[in-house]
């Protein structure tokens, strides 16, 4: 089911670029902009995050029918909010590299011949971010529902781009404090804020808000996407350090020379005394990491315990998840569909602990 789900979100993804290209004259006003943003959405991804919208609205709908067409445009929703996202946060991340390929300020910076083709790439890039939220509003409106139905569901939608974007405050923020500053609470406010909303709370309630579902299924949908994206964020920046530049489609360096203050991060700052803590911040002051100095912060990670310590709170709020999703009301297939979705995200995070001699 998954990934016929799957394939055929990527052909309504494509679909929907096309007709949006038509009627918003995109092509006609620049080649250059239509091109860059088909080439950027339309790169391979999980598309979890409309797979799980569809997979919430279908299994409260009371419509015993096939997934239509309608539904599968109305999806892309979600995938365009985050492509929005993404765009925005590789220009504050000054990120070269998004999904293999160059990421969207980068492409633009060849849109015409500039004394300062880097700022022109920045200034273009925010801009094609802004068209791409736009043309997210408008794939959600390809639902066929109640008006009462829509406007809960466009409101929470809209509410998770404000807060994701209150996410993105927090982490840049983050960025430029010193490692004492910002505390495990501040860590998960920005994991909680920047992923967890709009990567799994917000397809799942957004479904089933459209689908008619009650408060009480709502509640546990967003604790269900809190958990799990919490989870997620953690995986991601355990594979951020502990993998391969081939594999997360960027530089294994990026998080480190950011000064990302992950789990991992504080973690080991407040498990490390004396010169082995000025040592480990003497890593972040750096201008430039070398792979040296991340095969040594690696070894920091694993020797403090950090590693086994992101590992164990990923392992929890995986195990407190699925105890939320035996208790959802909704269509047994469906829900299953989801907990299916769920495991197959973290297979990627049990091999990095195998690799690493921790016990997961």
């Amino acid at each position: 089911m998954l990934e016929h789900i799957r394939k055929n979100i990527d052909a309504s993804l494509e679909n929907f670029v096309d007709r949006a290209c038509d009627e918003y004259n995109l092509f006609t006003i620049n080649p250059f902009l239509f091109e860059s943003i088909k080439d950027f959405v339309l790169r391979k991804g999980k598309r979890i995050r409309p797979v799980l919208l569809i997979l919430s609205y279908q299994g409260y709908s009371r419509k015993n029918q096939d997934i239509t067409t309608d539904i599968y445009h109305a999806s892309t929703c979600i995938e365009l909010l985050h492509n929005f996202m993404l765009i925005h946060d590789d220009i504050i991340d000054r990120s070269d590299l998004r999904r293999g390929k160059p990421t969207m300020h980068r492409m633009l910076r060849k849109a015409a011949p500039s004394r300062n083709p880097d700022q022109l790439g920045i200034d273009l890039g925010i801009i094609a971010g802004d068209i791409v939220y736009a043309l997210a509003i408008d794939a959600f409106l390809s639902f066929k529902e109640t008006p009462k139905r829509m406007e809960k569901a466009l409101k929470y939608f809209v509410q998770t781009a404000a807060f994701t974007a209150m996410g993105e405050f927090v982490d840049t923020l983050n960025g430029v404090l010193p490692i004492n500053k910002v505390s495990e609470y501040d860590v998960f406010l920005n994991y909680s804020l920047k992923t967890a909303r709009y990567t799994f709370d917000c397809p799942l309630v957004v479904g089933a808000l459209l689908s008619g579902a009650g408060p009480k299924e709502t509640k546990l949908l967003a604790e269900l996407g809190l958990l799990i994206g919490q989870a997620f964020q953690i995986q991601d920046d355990i594979i951020g350090v502990f993998d391969t530049e081939k594999n997360i489609g960027k530089s294994i360096l990026s998080d480190i020379e950011e000064s990302k203050k992950t789990i991992l991060v504080c973690h080991a700052y407040n498990s490390l005394k004396g010169q082995k803590r000025k040592n480990f911040l003497g890593y972040f002051s750096k201008p430039k990491i070398s792979l040296a100095d991340l095969r040594a912060i690696r070894k920091i990670f694993v020797e403090t315990g950090s590693l086994q310590y992101a590992l164990d709170q990923i392992r929890s709020r995986v195990e407190r998840s699925e105890q939320i999703v035996k208790k959802l009301k909704m269509k047994p297939e469906y829900r299953d569909a989801i907990w299916k979705c769920f495991s197959q995200l973290f297979e990627h995070t049990q091999r990095i602990a195998a690799k690493n001699k921790a016990a997961f």
